[in-house]
């Protein structure tokens, strides 16, 4: 989880301003938690409590940790018809392919113990809101990958089994590239397979952080989602971890705290 809340502190203050280049100091006074990291935690929460649970029984945790978290962080910059759900009585999902659904599903591919059970938790969580075919895709794209390297494969056998089950542009994508081409696109489609593509050519934790914040776009969340998976990879210095944890608030650090404990 933790690499998806730093990639999402770290790229925060670009997500408007894109920074087209790695030469950037990795933490700054102006970086700031987004619903990137609430929405990571609230997950991670759910499966930790139901995980293993019946399929509703998830599916109600799952809203009720998100809903929870939502509200208490209102002033974020939620997207209207997300915003719209965690307000509801009833939630129910509205057919989104947003990238919203990669970003937060790092604790899937922490928590599962085989690729049928990635599938299957992906779409339970993942479904609540973004049930379109694009949005389901994008989350368990980017939690087997987080399996996959949880499990010791190799960076060429990931990218290979993205390319051939989930985006075979993949392997044709280029960061060089990227930095000058690439545009702001809040789509699993438009960002999923671009940060998968950070992680292929970031040499190290750190790395890839500055590589997905360099080809511009949703920079909070492209970084979230190709850290996530260079945790799962590299693993992260403590140190970055301890200087993130400075930028959550009371109640989101406990959370992590109690997460990493497993006292959720």
């Amino acid at each position: 989880m933790w690499g998806a809340i730093i990639g999402d502190i770290v790229g925060s203050r670009f997500e408007f301003s894109n920074c087209r280049n790695k030469q950037f100091s990795f933490f700054s006074t102006a970086c700031r938690f987004t619903d990137d990291t609430v929405l990571t935690l609230a997950v991670k929460k759910a499966l930790q409590r139901c995980g293993r649970a019946s399929e509703e029984a998830l599916r109600k945790e799952t809203i009720r940790c998100m809903q929870l978290a939502g509200r208490k962080y209102d002033d974020l910059s939620w997207g209207t018809s997300f915003a719209n759900w965690l307000k509801e009585d009833r939630p129910q999902p509205y057919y989104s392919y947003g990238n919203g659904a990669a970003m937060r599903i790092s604790g899937v591919g922490e928590y599962a113990e085989s690729e049928e059970e990635v599938k299957r938790l992906s779409r339970i969580v993942t479904a609540v809101s973004h049930d379109h075919p694009e949005g389901l895709k994008g989350a368990e794209c980017t939690a087997m990958c987080i399996f996959l390297a949880r499990k010791g494969a190799a960076k060429k056998q990931i990218l290979r089994r993205v390319a051939e089950e989930y985006y075979p542009e993949v392997e044709s994508l280029s960061c060089a590239e990227l930095t000058r081409t690439y545009r702001f696109d809040e789509s699993c489609q438009g960002s999923v397979p671009q940060a998968i593509r950070c992680f292929w050519e970031g040499r190290d934790f750190e790395d890839v952080i500055r590589t997905a914040i360099s080809i511009g776009g949703d920079s909070d969340t492209i970084a979230a989602i190709a850290g996530s998976i260079a945790e799962a990879h590299y693993g992260i210095p403590k140190a970055l971890i301890e200087i993130a944890r400075l930028y959550l608030d009371d109640d989101l650090a406990q959370l992590a705290f109690n997460l990493e404990h497993d006292r959720a």
